[in-house]
């Protein structure tokens, strides 16, 4: 078993990387908070799960130790699997995640993409108590604060508006759900002018 791939990222996309390690390149399946923080960094080190099937060999990389045991987690639920873990963990942060299981806020999860009522309330019943087992629970934000539901239609085209003007996925994804937070209502127009502002 592979633990962790240490080496030159060579390759950066939102959804892959590629690092070089040993002269031998591995493609590693990635979620979109580790791409932010690996992004623009030259020497890297992702954990490592490898998915074996029968028309597959598949390496999923994750910034840290929790994010993996989150998504390993997600893929114990029946319906989740690794793809759709993945897209969880792109849909929100590894703390953002276990505040909406441990509180039971099945809607903020069924905001993320594949994730239907019947698979967010399974989700919340098989690993409320084994986040808090496993420790992952303890980024939980103190007060246990849920964030609000956003309008993930205006979000989606407000963050492909913004990657279409150049601007990476995850840092205007982040940029745009605060905007939405902070006003629920807002057309897609203005998410995308006040995020140009906001956007590093």
């Amino acid at each position: 078993m592979i633990e962790y791939i240490k080496g030159e990222l060579t390759e950066l996309t939102p959804a892959l990387a590629t690092i070089e390690a040993g002269g031998i390149g591995y493609g590693l399946n990635i979620s979109l908070n580790t791409f932010s923080a690996i992004q623009g960094k030259k020497e890297v080190k992702l954990y490592v799960y490898e998915a074996i099937r029968e028309d597959a060999h598949l390496l999923f990389g994750f910034v840290n130790k929790k994010e993996r045991e989150m998504f390993l987690l997600l893929i114990t639920v029946s319906g989740v699997g690794a793809n759709t873990a993945r897209m969880m963990l792109s849909g929100m942060s590894v703390a953002e995640l276990c505040n909406a299981i441990s509180t039971g806020n099945a809607k903020l999860i069924q905001g993320i993409k594949g994730i239907g009522k019947m698979t967010a309330q399974r989700i919340i019943v098989d690993l409320r108590d084994k986040i808090v087992a496993l420790g992952i629970a303890e980024e939980i934000p103190a007060g246990g604060a849920t964030a609000a539901p956003v309008n993930n239609e205006v979000k989606d085209e407000a963050v492909s508006a913004l990657t279409m003007l150049g601007f990476a996925p995850a840092p205007s994804q982040k940029v745009v759900l605060q905007i939405l937070q902070e006003q629920p209502n807002a057309p897609v127009e203005t998410v995308v002018k006040l995020a140009l502002k906001q956007i590093k």
